[in-house]
């Protein structure tokens, strides 16, 4: 009996079990893409690029949701980043921040000027809101990061910040941060 019951505790003892939710990585994701894959010409550029050709899009920012914040999270904080562009020196695409505590998404096209629920920051080209991707013509395809920061700040930063004063406000006040790739070219 005594073997018997010390071989179920030992079973017992070493069957794995589920995390618990709180153990979940903080984690951004696109209904419209899965990371790495080739974006749609729906997010480029609804204008001319600096090769001047047509960049052929909508110019519409992806929608983007996230799972499993920190539980200390006030706000929400999302930059889209172009590491590829201007010979690798890169290209800041949207800005975006304050987003209350409570959104976990934004949806398609939510990076025009003036959205309600976020806070619009200086994209690369110093106006507001999301421009849309836009390499020249011919390149190998650009990678463009999309990072969302869970910050324990509320959500109350200055409006028309760039990426660099956006990324030295919340430099101390970063909880978890995740990032998702797409890649796009012409």
């Amino acid at each position: 009996m005594r073997r018997w019951l010390l071989a179920l505790f030992f079973v017992v003892c070493a069957t794995p079990t589920a995390p618990a939710a709180a153990d979940e990585a903080f984690q951004i994701r696109s209904p419209a893409f899965n990371d790495g894959d080739v974006l749609p010409a729906t997010f480029a550029f609804d204008g001319i690029g600096i090769d001047k050709t047509p960049c052929g899009g909508r110019n519409q920012s992806p929608p983007l949701t996230w799972t499993n914040a920190p539980a200390a999270t006030r706000s929400f904080a999302l930059v889209i980043f172009d590491v590829d562009g201007f010979n690798g020196t890169g290209v800041v695409h949207w800005v975006a921040y304050n987003l209350p505590a409570s959104k976990t998404s934004v949806a398609l096209g939510e990076g025009v000027p003036g959205a309600t629920t976020l806070t619009s920051g200086k994209q690369q080209y110093g106006l507001l809101g999301f421009r849309g991707f836009c390499p020249p013509a011919g390149q190998s395809l650009h990678h463009y990061v999309m990072t969302v920061y869970a910050l324990d700040l509320p959500a109350t930063l200055a409006a028309g910040m760039s990426r660099a004063e956006l990324l030295v406000a919340i430099e101390n006040h970063i909880l978890r941060a995740s990032s998702i790739v797409g890649r796009f070219a012409r």
